[in-house]
Formats: structure tokens, sequence, C-alpha cells
């Protein structure tokens, strides 16, 4: 993948992220082109030391920067080990008190060695409260019940437990080599050829949870809240503590601090008692009168403090956890408080009052975007907002469902409330009053809020002045969606009808319009490819739309223009939609298409639109340039009078984002079909556009592809094409007409291109799926919805090397299989009241995964006996009668419904009957089946191991259900500027530049940082890159401690057996080995093998690169039978998935061989290595440097081959007299084994001669000015989106001279 220079609007996006190009279609410049020069020096403000003084302890020192604010002071004293009991306190300087949200920068006589005191505050009941909840924090820092629990952001992480928390300083511990004996075997499940597939490691006890107890209870009073006379004396509240020593204690907290008082459980005496001890902090009072809580607390913050930041900083979304062991349940007064006030009483940031979302959302929105640094700042409000509101749409669905909310519509059935709480708006995904009647019922119902979540999601990105979409978030729980929007002002109190003064409310009959809406639409109509279009209403009048007939807008109170019902953005699927009369390209056809599906809301996604536009265009360029190339040979004897510098007519074409270098890079030959449509391009602009004949062509072009103007390329959709209930005027049937016709191209596009391509990239390893949702990532950024996931899977089956998509095939069927038991599980819950909820769904679970052929379901309400049954229940869950239909399913009843639910959504035949004719005819696990059933409806099961196949005995009971957590789909805003910076930095590095890359990297990453706050996705992968970076740059420490970062934070956000995850494992692993921590590395490696068995099996291509790491290393300890193991399982899955004359394999031989001949078995050493030889000279020749050494080290083998012979001869010769030479065995270096694995990973040190830096040096600085020149060149005439091709070789690792030429060292991977 090439990209061009460093101006960072021509750069693309990695294949990596799944984020479509980002596609301004308005005339304000792209943010970080012009002005990134100037402007990185604003972030990099230098830092300054100021030094504070806090009551009770030492002066110290602190590093600050002039961009934060004063609060992130008190933050960072909250967190220290000598300063955290400390809450409600403020700053002076010079005895004037520092305002809380003031930057440092606009603090007067703020400086390098500024003296700042802490100084006590009196307390108000906010401040208490959340002094008793922050001591609350700190006894619990290392309880990792909250991650288990899915609280507060917090998620799990055990890398500690593999590396023993020893990265980074170790080398300087251990500076000796690490050769005295380390355990290296691995347990039994970990190795090749293993079928145990063990639960319980995937969650390995970390030593630091038992956790010290320092209290046995704290909680609030029963005597709260204080009588009157009690409030005059100052008490806020009292609080319950009984101490570790079993001593009971009343504490009373005041505005000047805490104390005890003499009241019992039963008895109210507000005086003090002995020791008549005020503590301005419940720290120091508790260090007074317990022993034990002043041992036990100072230990527990000592070891707060030593855990890595990232395994405790919370993280931007609430990630859950599939398995948790079994934990007690303690008293927690925090815990008890939220439950009874539902947090809404205070939500901690904005006193007294609840949030007004909307007006926080729309505001960010509003923030000026001029320069880098207001950029920043608005990214950084908007992403924050947004995931402080996902958080509270999440709680307050989860509260909808779990009936502790009060409906607005009470007296309607169930099915038809709404509700709104903490001011959000909820509503349930059924079938209100007809709506969806001529769409499919319930199930449009159902699919409508994530189409309209996609819609928002899109308009977003667009990201227009003056227009705005509503905070939007699904949420998936206990077989029920609902949708939580933010509530635009003033909308309750108006009819529907009065209020839209855009769209329709009614699908097509009813229609209004607007100029200022269509102004505003208008600009989103480029870069979304949505065609301004004419509609009839019921009174047969045009209106003029600039979106589908649902889209609705509505004018706030707030005199905010926003548009909500986003449900149609992107134009029909076809395939999907059939519609009589109308006949579908051949290619659909005969895949079976059009398939009617349950809902007639299919339609394209985004990433398909954007990938056939593009394939249009290359098509656009191709005829154009054919034309033209035909006409200049006519032309040849009648020169025609050229001017330069004429207005082209291609002119309004470089605005079109899509131009050769939009999304769909990865398609395949993009290198070549691109290189050709540059020079077609510039031919086409050397024309100019006088030439009446130049003219024709462009028409003719523009025809062909069906663009919408014709005097330059633009495809856009009319997405009310195909929709029922809307009418067209006489006036536009040709357009009408051209619209179908484009539809239909775009739907065997689908079927022609891109599951084709996608098969294609698998095939050749260009992406890797590991597990459903990576699969489905893969799918998604091709453009494939996941109801094609049928068709994709029958390609897989006719596709002729069928054996190396096995992977492919395995996860497709067991994603199929998933998806169509979730659709069925959904509507299994929902007859469930919550008292038979965990047995409904161990039940399930048992009829999904278990042998046992009759699992029996146990009816809730037999432990307890009621007095009176009350037949008529008041609160029935939402949209299902208090029925029992659950719990007389069977396994043959849900196999049989799993089958038929694949055969009508995916339209694929699975040949099975029950769980384990499904592991034996896919080569299935269930463990890996209940992994994906868990996270795509929330289960949470218990660690423990399963006996799935035991015919005697359920797998599951209901005690193994621990919870059921909401699934949450939301938006997420992305860091523009920091995407430049990355995409520049890798650019950079890609040219071989590694100074300049990692510069940039690096700046990208202060700005990720900025925007999104510690923990990201997106900063996880930019930690990944600097590492390798520094890796290759030979900063080993440096590699260490960034990957260290992205483990944790991979763990931490993407979930601790994420694919990626386990990737980030891998590396670390390498790092690790290079710094000569090798019992480290194998843990690692041991840990990555486990997840990746669990995610998936052996059998991956994935596997085989793991496999020769882990032998890699155990050579290098001289464990030469355990290396063997897992080198030729390599060998094998290698031959298997590269076919057996790949150069993978010949490097897996070679491997191989060399460990045998450290065993001294020679004859199977040559054996190998001539496997590997003959590979070599087949795919690259005789004078091959490769196939040079195999031959050398085969000359080597056989000499030694031929000594032990001799030797051997000369013993049975002569006894024990013989004289014997010493053989030479030697154990591999180090330095050799790290050679290998930097091979097989994909790094590559390529050596160069000083002069050979000189001449490229001087070839890309010369590249460098041709660009410069014809970048002013092009500035100057018009703006052709095209570029002459950067330094640097298309990167491959089979094709190494091309690489060669690059400056030192080049990266792949």
């Amino acid at each position: 993948m090439l990209l061009n220079g460093d101006c960072p609007e021509s750069l693309k996006k990695e294949e990596g992220a799944a984020e479509p190009p980002r596609e301004n279609g308005l005339d304000e410049a792209d943010p970080g082109d012009e002005t990134a020069g100037q402007e990185v020096i604003v972030i990099q403000d230098t830092g300054f030391s100021v030094k504070i003084l806090a009551p009770g302890i030492e002066p110290f020192s602190l590093q600050v920067s002039p961009q934060e604010m004063v609060q992130e002071i008190h933050q960072v004293l909250m967190d220290r080990e000598d300063t955290c009991h400390r809450t409600c306190f403020s700053l002076h300087l010079d005895g004037n008190v520092l305002d809380h949200f003031s930057e440092l920068r606009s603090v007067e006589g703020l400086q390098e060695g500024s003296v700042l005191r802490v100084v006590e505050e009196p307390y108000t009941v906010r401040e208490a409260r959340i002094h008793v909840r922050h001591v609350r924090d700190l006894l619990k820092s290392l309880d990792p019940s909250d991650a288990f629990n899915g609280v507060d952001c917090n998620s799990l992480s055990f890398l500690s437990v593999f590396t023993d928390g020893d990265l980074g300083d170790s080398g300087k511990r251990k500076k000796g080599l690490e050769m005295d004996p380390i355990d290296c075997t691995p347990p039994e499940y970990i190795l090749p050829g293993s079928r145990e597939r063990p639960l319980c490691p995937l969650q390995p006890q970390n030593r630091d949870w038992k956790p010290l107890q320092c209290l046995k209870v704290l909680t609030m009073s029963g005597w709260n809240p204080p009588p009157g006379n009690r409030k005059m004396h100052g008490d806020l509240m009292y609080l319950f503590v009984i101490t570790a020593e079993d001593r009971q204690v009343s504490i009373t907290a005041s505005t000047r601090g805490f104390y005890l008082n003499q009241s019992t459980a039963y008895h109210f005496n507000p005086k003090p008692a002995s020791p008549r001890f005020l503590s301005h902090s419940l720290v120091e009072l508790l260090n007074q009168i317990s022993p034990a809580f002043r041992k036990n607390f100072a230990v527990l913050q000592k070891k707060r403090v030593q855990r890595h930041p990232f395994e405790r900083i919370a993280t931007p979304f609430q990630v859950y956890s599939w398995t948790a062991p079994q934990a007690e349940h303690a008293m927690d007064c925090v815990r008890a408080e939220d439950a009874y006030t539902s947090r809404l009483g205070y939500e901690e940031h904005i006193p007294g009052q609840t949030r007004d979302w909307n007006e926080e959302l729309q505001t960010t929105r509003e923030l000026p975007r001029k320069n880098l640094p207001e950029r920043l700042l608005r990214e950084r409000a908007i992403f924050k907002v947004h995931s402080d509101f996902t958080a509270a749409a999440t709680r307050g669905a989860m509260a909808v469902i779990d009936g502790n909310v009060m409906a607005i519509n009470p007296s309607e059935e169930t099915k038809m409330q709404m509700f709104i709480w903490n001011n959000i708006f909820f509503s349930l995904g059924f079938d209100v009053r007809d709506h969806y009647k001529d769409f499919g019922g319930d199930v449009a119902a159902y699919v409508a809020p994530t189409n309209d979540l996609n819609g928002v999601r899109t308009y977003n990105a667009v990201d227009v002045e003056g227009l705005y979409t509503l905070g939007t978030v699904v949420v998936d729980y206990r077989g029920y969606r609902v949708t939580a929007q933010s509530i635009i002002p003033g909308i309750l109190e108006r009819d529907q009808e009065q209020s839209v003064i855009y769209g329709s409310i009614d699908f097509g009959k009813t229609v209004v319009s607007h100029p200022r809406y269509l102004e505003l639409l208008e600009r989103t109509s480029r870069p979304l490819k949505i065609l301004r279009h004419r509609v009839l209403n019921d009174r047969d009048e045009e209106v003029e739309l600039c979106s589908s007939v649902e889209c609705k807008g509505i004018i706030g109170n707030d005199g905010r223009h926003y548009i909500l019902d986003l449900l149609r953005t992107f134009p029909p699927d076809l395939n999907f939609l059939p519609v009589p009369g109308e006949e579908l390209p051949e290619e659909c056809a005969r895949a079976g298409f059009p398939r009617a599906h349950r809902h007639k809301l299919c339609c394209l996604r985004q990433e398909l639109v954007d990938a056939f536009v593009e394939h249009r265009y290359l098509l656009f360029m191709k005829l154009a340039a054919l034309q033209l190339m035909q006409q200049k040979a006519s032309q040849l004897e009648t020169p025609s009078s050229l001017e330069n510098g004429g207005p082209s007519s291609l002119e309004s074409k470089s605005e079109d984002p899509p131009g050769p270098e939009a999304g769909s890079e990865e398609e395949g030959s993009s290198a070549s079909g691109l290189a050709k449509v540059k020079e077609l391009a510039e031919t086409i602009a050397a024309d100019d556009g006088t030439d009446p004949r130049s003219r024709e062509v462009i028409r003719n072009a523009c025809k062909a592809v069906g663009s919408i103007s014709s005097t330059a390329f633009d495809i856009r959709f009319n997405p009310d094409i195909f929709s029922p209930g809307v009418r067209f005027p006489e006036s536009c049937q040709d357009e009408v007409r051209d619209q179908k016709q484009l539809l239909k191209d775009a739907a065997a596009f689908l079927l022609s291109c891109q599951i084709p391509g996608l098969v294609k990239d698998c095939m050749e390893h260009a992406v890797l799926p590991m597990d459903g949702a990576t699969l489905a990532e893969v799918m998604r950024q091709r453009g494939i919805n996941m109801r094609y996931l049928g068709k994709v899977l029958e390609l897989v089956l006719r596709s002729p090397a069928r054996h190396q998509l096995d992977h492919v095939y395995k996860i497709g069927i067991g994603e199929l299989i998933t998806r169509s038991a979730k659709h069925i599980f959904k509507t299994y819950l929902q007859g469930v009241e919550l008292s038979g909820l965990s047995a409904a769904i161990s039940h399930f679970l048992n009829c999904f995964l278990s042998s046992y052929p009759n699992p029996v379901a146990h009816l809730p309400a037999d432990e307890l006996v009621s007095k009176k049954r009350n037949k008529r229940r008041k609160n029935r869950p939402p949209g299902a009668a208090d029925n029992t239909a659950w719990a007389v399913v069977t396994p043959q009843e849900l196999w049989k419904d799993i089958c038929q639910e694949a055969k009508n959504y995916f339209d694929f035949h699975l040949e099975c009957e029950t769980v384990d004719q499904a592991v034996e005819t896919y080569g299935l696990q269930k463990i890996t089946l209940l992994r994906e059933i868990s996270l795509k409806t929330g289960i949470q099961v218990l660690l423990k191991e399963y006996s799935f196949d035991s015919r005697h005995k359920p797998a599951f009971t209901e005690e193994d259900v621990l919870n059921i957590f909401p699934v949450v789909k939301h938006v997420n805003p992305k860091a523009s500027d920091a995407f430049h910076f990355f995409q520049s930095g890798q650019a950079k590095v890609q040219q071989g530049f590694l100074k300049e890359g990692c510069e940039l990297i690096n700046e990208a990453l202060n700005l990720f940082n900025n925007v999104y706050g510690a923990m990201h996705v997106e900063t996880c992968a930019c930690l990944r890159l600097l590492a390798r970076l520094h890796y290759i740059m030979g900063d080993y420490a440096e590699a260490l401690s960034n990957q260290q970062k992205a483990v944790l934070m991979s763990e931490r956000v993407m979930g601790i057996e994420h694919p990626n995850t386990i990737q980030e494992y891998m590396h670390l692993a390498l790092y690790c080995f290079a710094s000569s921590q090798l019992s480290t590395a194998l843990s690692l490696l041991y840990r990555a093998r486990y997840l990746m068995l669990l995610v998936f099996g052996e059998d991956h291509p994935e596997m085989a690169l793991l496999d020769n790491n882990i032998g890699l290393v155990l050579h290098g300890v001289m464990e030469y039978d355990l290396s063997l193991r897992f080198l030729e399982n390599a060998l094998a899955v290698s031959t298997k998935y590269h076919g057996p004359k790949a150069l993978k394999v010949a490097l897996s031989h070679h491997l191989v061989a060399r460990v045998y001949e450290s065993k001294a078995e020679f004859r199977s050493a040559l054996q190998h290595e001539k496997e590997g030889y003959t590979i070599y000279k087949t795919q690259l020749g005789e004078d091959h440097e490769k196939t040079k050494e195999s031959s050398e080290y085969l000359k080597c083998l056989t000499q030694q081959a031929v000594a032990l012979q001799r030797t051997m001869n000369e013993i049975y010769r002569n006894g024990s007299s013989a004289n014997i030479p010493p053989l030479k065995f030697t154990a591999p270096s180090m330095a050799s084994v790290l050679e290998q694995l930097n091979v097989i990973n994909g790094i590559l040190f390529i050596p160069l001669s000083q002069k050979d830096l000189e001449n490229l040096k001087a070839e890309v600085a010369r590249r460098h000015q041709l660009q410069e020149a014809s970048r002013n060149k092009d500035r100057a005439e018009e703006p052709m989106a095209t570029e002459p091709a950067p330094a640097g070789a298309p990167e491959d690792p089979g094709s190494q001279p091309p690489a060669a030429k690059d400056p030192s060292p080049s990266v792949q991977g």
C-alpha cells in the first residue's frame, strides 16, 4: 500500500480500521492541510514544575503543562499515595484561591517553581458524599468485582499475571542472561494436538485480588438524615463502621470533618465519643481507631500505585466480560446508595440538576473549529459528552426493561409504552400504531433503530454546520431493543404533525419541504452521494427533497434545525427487495436474487456505496481515455490548437472525494490500475475543454457510468426509489429509470466484485479473521451486509482452493449458527419473567450446546410457597404474557429452528440436527460457540469447566448463569487531526523515513490522548506502531514500554481474548525476547496460544506464525523436543493454508531442520532442508540469495552428518579404545534465534552501504522536488486528484529485491 507524500489530504486509510474515508464535501479545507505545520508547536507547550505543600507531608514537586486545568492537579493529588485521602481542598497561590476550571496558563504569577498550598475546605453534604465515595473507591481499588460486574467503565486485564509485573525495569535487574533454568513446559492443554479446551485459565486469579481487609463494613447509618437541631450544629450525615477488629463505631460527617459519636444501632446520641479526635479526612480518623486499618490501608495504597495506570483508568465505553468467577457479595454503601437514588439525585459534575443531554450534545458541536487547538477542544468535548450519554442511556434502558421507570403513557399496553428518564427518551422496538405495516411490522421496527443509528453516525461524520442530529443509542437487553434519544426542546409539548416542516411522517403520503433544510442537506449530498429529487405528495404537488422521505426536519424551541428518522439514508438493497415487474441483472439472478427478506428496510452499507462509486470512477477514466487515445490517433494528421491553462472540462471533478485514492485501495490490482488511471487522467487533463470532441468524449463516458452530470463524473443515489408509497412526477421518469438501473448495478456489484474480492483477500491472507466479530468487521469494511453471510460461505465452498479457506468457512458457519440462535433467543427471552431468567437462559444453553439429550427446565418459585397465587400480575415484562413456554423447548426443536432460521435468513442449508453433529460436520468447538453466543446476547456465565459432552447430566445449571448484560450500539466520534498525523506518520514510515514517521506518530499519540483520554482503540494502534518503530531502530526498552501499554489497552478496551489482544501479546513476546527476558516471552506466547485455541482452535493460518515463534524461543533455550512439536505443527498448518510450494513453507522447513541439526539428527535435518531448497529453487530460481543460502546450509549439514558417521564407525571398529575427535554440537546463539524471529514476524533490517544511502537520499530528494513542483503546478492549473508515486516500493514479504532500495530498515506486517 503506497501513500503519497505527507500532505494529509492525500492520505488513505490503512486497511486495519473500518472507517470510511473522510469525505467532507464542504468547501472548508480539510483540517490539518495548510495549517498542520505551524500548529504542532501549540500542543507541545513546554511543561514546568510547581511545588505542592500539603498538610502533614513533605513538600514535593509536580510536573504540569500550561493547558491543563487546575482541576487536573486536584485529580493527581487525589490519586497520589500520600495525598489520596483528601478530596475537599482548594489550591492557593500566594494566598489567592485558584479557580477549579481555569487553565494553568491563565493563572497570573504561576511559573516554574511556584508554591501551591493545599488548603482544607469546609464540607457540604455533596462534598462529604464525594469524600465517602472516594474512600470506598480507594478501599476497593484492587478489587476486580466492578470489572466483572461491568460497572463504571472498569474492565479486566491479565497481562501483569504473565509478566509478574516486571517489564521495562527488569532489564536493569536481570542483566545476566536468564540462563538459570526456566521451566518451559507449557500446561498440557496448550501443546499442539491437545483436544482439551479449558475455560478457567481465561481469567487466572491475580494474587492481588484477595484484598487486604481494611474494614468489615462501611455504610450509611440508619440515623440519616440529621434532624434539624443537629443540622444547625453542622452535622451533614452519619456513617456506620465495623473495623477489622470487630469494633462497631458511629461517625458524624460535619462541615469541619469526621468524628466518632455516641450513637448505637438503636439509640441516637450525636455527642462526640472518645477519643475526641476530629479529622478532616475519614482515612485519618480510621487510622486513629483501627491499627489493622492503618497497616492494611498503607499496603493497599502502595500496591494500588504500583499497578500500571492503564490497569486502572476507566475506559470510554463499558466493556463486559462473558465469564466471571464466583464472588462473595460484600456490603457496599456506595453501590447501595446508587441503587436507591438511581443516581439521579446528583450527577457528580453538575451540581443539583440532571444533565440536559440534548443541550450538551448540540453545544459541543457548535464549538469553533478554525485551528488545531480549537478543533482538539471541540473533538474532546464531543467525545466526552458522547461517552457520558452512552453510559446514561445504557443505565436508563436497563431500568426501563427491568420495570424501574414509569411510562409516560402508562395506560397503553406494555409494547406501546414510552419512557423518559434523566432527560432521555426511550422507546421499545415494536411496531406501535402499525407505523411499519408495509415494511414488515415488528421485524422492521426492530431494525429501524440500527439503520437510524447508522444514519446519525454518517451525518455526524459529515459535520455540516447548522444541521443537528439527536444523541442516539440502541440497547439490546433481555430480548428487547430499546432506542434512547436525546429530546428536542419543545417536542413533547407539540403534536408531531405540526412540528415536522420537512419530510413525511407517513412514509410519503403527505410530504413537505423547507428551503433552509434543502440548503443544509444539499451540503451533505456530495459526500453521502444523495441525489436531490422531487416526489409527489397526496395532493399531486411536486415537493423537492434532498434525503429520503422518512427523514424528518423539526425546528426545536432552541431554533436549531434537527433531522431525525435517518433509517433510509442509504439506497435500498435490491437483492433483498423483490419489486414486481423489475428484473435484476444476470449476476443477481444467478445467485438466486431477489429474495424476499423479513422487512423492507434493507439498504446498502456506506462502504459499498463508496466502493461502487470508486469502481465507476475507474471505469469512467478508462472509457474517456480510451476514446481520447482513438481521437489522438485520428488527429495526428490535423494538429489542433491546444492552448494550455484553459478551464478544463474536468474542473469540477477534483472536488469529488472518491478520486483514485478513496477507500477501496485493497480491491485487488489497485497499484497497477491506479498507475494507469493516473496516466489517463493526465491525458484527459492535458486536453482542454475548448475541444468539442473531448467534451463529447466526457459526455459519452458520463452517460456510460450513470453520472448525474454530463460534464463531469458525479454519481448520486435517490434513496426513495422503490420505496413503497413514494410517487415521482411524470417529468422525472427518465431520471427515475436511470436511478433504478444504478441501484440494480450496485446490487450486482456487491455480488460480482465485493464478495469475490473478500474471498480472494482471505485466500491470499490479506485479511485474517479469527472469530465472528473480526469476520463481520472484514465483511462490513467491504460493504457486505451480514445477511450475505450464506452467499459468502457458498462462494468459499465453490472456491478451487477450498481447504486454504478452511478457517474462514469454520468461522462463517459458527457465526451463522450463533446468529441464528441469537434471533431465536431474542423472542425466547421476551416470554420470560424476571424470576425465571437464570433458569431460562441455562435451559437455552443446554438445548444449544449440551450433549445431554433431554434437559428439563426448572420453573421458578419452587423454593418458596406463596399464600395466594395471584393470577393477574400487574407488571408483566413488555410485550409478553406471563408464560412458561420457554420451559418446554427441547434440543431437537431448538436445532431444527436454528437450521430453519439459517435457511430463511441467510439462505444457507446447515447439515446438522444436533450440536454434536454440527461440531462433527463443521469442526467447531463448543467453547467457541459458547463465547460467540454469550458475546452476542450479553450472557455472563460462571468461570468453570463445563462438561458439554456428558450424556448423563446437562452442562449448565441455573447457578452457572451469573448475569445478563446489555449489548450497546452507539456513535464513535473521531479525532480527525490525530488521525491525519497518524496517517502521515505511516506514509513516512512506508517511504523509509523512520525518524520523521516516528515523530509524526508520537504527535498523533499526543492528539489521540488529548481527544479520547488515555484509553481508546485508535490509541492502541498508535502505540503498537510506535513500539514496532522503536524496535526496528534498536531501542528495545522503548519498544517494550509502548507495546506493554498496547497490550494493556487492548485487553481493557477490546476484551481480554479479542483477536487484536492475541496479536498484541505476540508482539510483546518478541520484544521481551529481544530484551533477553526469555521466560516472560514464553509465558506471553503460551497465553496467546491458549487464547487462540479458545477463540478459534488450532487450525488457523495465524497459529503457524505463533507456533513458529514458540518453537524458535524453545530452540533458543535448548528445549529441542518441545520446540519440534510446535515447529512441526506450524509446518503442517503453513503447508495447508499456503500450499506446499509457498516460501513461508520453505522457511518453516528450514526452522525444523535447524532444530534437528541441534539434536544431531542429520538425516531428518537434511530431508527438511532439501524440501526448503526445492521450494526456493522453483519459486526464486537458482541464483537467488535464499536458494544459495539453503544450498550452503545443505553442504554444511552433509559435512556434519559425514563426520558423525565417521566417528560412529570408529567406535564400532575400535570399541572403547577409539580415539574420538570431539564433536561440535552448538546451542543456537540468541542472536541467530532473534534474527529468525524477526524474519517470521515480517521485520526486515536491510543493511546498506554508506554510498547506497547517499544515492538513495539524493533520489528521494529529487523526487520530492518533482512532487513539490508538480503539486504547485497542479494548484496553479487545475486541482487534479493525482500525484506522482512517492519513493519507496510496494511491500510484500516475498519480494525482497525491490524493498532493498528503501533506506535502512523497512517495516512489514
